[in-house]
């Protein structure tokens, strides 16, 4: 395909206004068009897409030659020596994720002083392919899975070795996106752990922690990944809670936890004043699955009153029910309750729409929905740095469209104007204004 052809399958611009997704669209019918006249697939070994991919790549190649020699093809120079000229082609096959190899022609100098930038010397993948491998890789494709499926959809081989190559350039970026400075101040942060697999002698599990934050503004923020030695525990959870306190975090005004014992110290030594608030689901969860099915309906029932109280006392009255009338019968329901209630009772302190947003680590909850879901198709990994990886590029994907934030943002709003009022004194003054 020729430069001539490749004008022709431009839209001529008929109206200066006309937005970029209009010229794409018009762009796209243009392709289908040319495809049609000249009896071509669009997409295919031989489609029209990967003949316009070849035609960009070596005119743009051209291009960048022109600019290092000084001239254009068959152009002489201006003394008219012969200095650096062309010499020919080299045939070089590339891979592309949207219409597999690609073989193109790489212009040549004859000083081999010509460094192309589009295709760099012994490139062998456009880099958006790498995107692709990285995306896969979150998604809990194996290295193997990953190698099978490009071999499957573009019939091109990518060994298993170049995978790990591609995944393992995140790890300087992982490391300089753990170290990130954060705010001052955060209306919540939510902290979690899970449980992973990993080859340390044994395959054992692993807890792996995360932190997820929001910021006075509404944006959640995944804060850090941190890989325990052992299972959760309040102790490891001071390193971490200092960790985020050395990166900027001088306060927050809640941390919502699932009730590990213990935790509250942890925090109350790095956040003074911060609140930590038990997961009101969690506690409901348990409730649950210390009773027997056929109570379910009794329980919520009675339930429902001390979650949703005025005051403490109420909920205090509300749960003497709970246990006046199930106490005996499932007395891990009465130790779960009078163990949490320390941790439970602040948000009975704040109006419905703090309530609402502190009530439920929900919000971590479906991170590590998402972190499962990409480390089971694994079963376990050779090393903690693979799953830090692995989890890592997990966040990495999240919300591509940024709608989520957006959402999420709209829906903190009314909360954060009630933070604003009862948290006056440790608002930061530039939020104030």
């Amino acid at each position: 395909m020729n430069t001539a052809t490749m004008e022709s399958m431009s839209p001529t611009p008929k109206d200066k206004k006309s937005s970029p997704r209009d010229e794409q669209t018009a762009a796209a019918l243009e392709f289908v068009k040319i495809a049609k006249a000249k009896g071509l697939d669009l997409t295919g070994p031989n489609g029209l897409l990967k003949q316009f991919t070849k035609a960009v790549l070596e005119t743009a190649l051209e291009e960048e030659m022109t600019e290092h020699l000084g001239r254009s093809k068959h152009e002489k120079t201006s003394d008219g020596k012969a200095g650096n000229t062309r010499n020919g082609t080299k045939a070089k096959t590339v891979l592309s994720d949207a219409v597999g190899p690609v073989e193109i022609n790489v212009p040549r100098d004859r000083k081999g002083t010509f460094e192309p930038v589009i295709v760099k010397k012994r490139q062998r993948r456009l880099s958006s392919v790498d995107e692709v491998v990285l995306s896969l890789y979150a998604k809990g494709l194996t290295t193997g899975e990953i190698s099978a499926h490009f071999k499957d959809i573009y019939a091109a081989e990518v060994s298993k070795e170049t995978i790990s190559r591609i995944t393992d350039k995140v790890v300087s970026e992982m490391q300089e996106w753990s170290n990130r400075p954060l705010d001052a101040v955060y209306a919540a942060v939510f902290i979690d752990a899970i449980h992973v697999k990993v080859r340390d002698g044994q395959v054992a599990n692993r807890a792996f922690y995360v932190a997820l934050g929001v910021d006075l503004d509404g944006n959640r923020d995944v804060l850090g990944l941190w890989a325990s030695p052992g299972v959760e525990g309040a102790k490891y959870w001071l390193n971490v809670l200092t960790e985020l306190k050395n990166r900027g975090i001088k306060d927050t005004f809640f941390v919502v936890c699932d009730g590990l014992k213990g935790l509250p110290d942890s925090v109350g030594v790095v956040w003074p004043e911060a609140i930590v608030q038990t997961c009101i689901i969690h506690l409901i969860r348990n409730t649950f699955r210390y009773s027997a099915k056929k109570d379910w309906a009794a329980i919520g029932r009675l339930l429902k009153p001390i979650y949703t109280a005025p005051s403490v006392a109420a909920a205090e009255a509300f749960r003497d029910e709970l246990f006046a009338a199930y106490g005996s019968k499932y007395p891990a329901i009465k130790g779960l309750w009078e163990n949490a209630w320390e941790e439970f009772i602040p948000f009975l302190s704040y109006d419905a729409e703090i309530r609402r947003v502190i009530s439920s680590t929900n919000a971590i909850e479906s991170l590590n929905a998402r972190f499962r879901r990409s480390v089971r198709a694994r079963g376990h990994f050779p090393a903690e740095q693979a799953a830090l990886k692995c989890l890592y590029l997990t966040v990495r994907s999240l919300d591509p469209t940024g709608r989520g934030q957006v959402r999420w943002a709209v829906r903190w709003t009314p909360a954060l104007n009630a933070f604003a009022i009862t948290f006056a004194d440790r608002w930061p003054e530039a939020k104030k204004n």
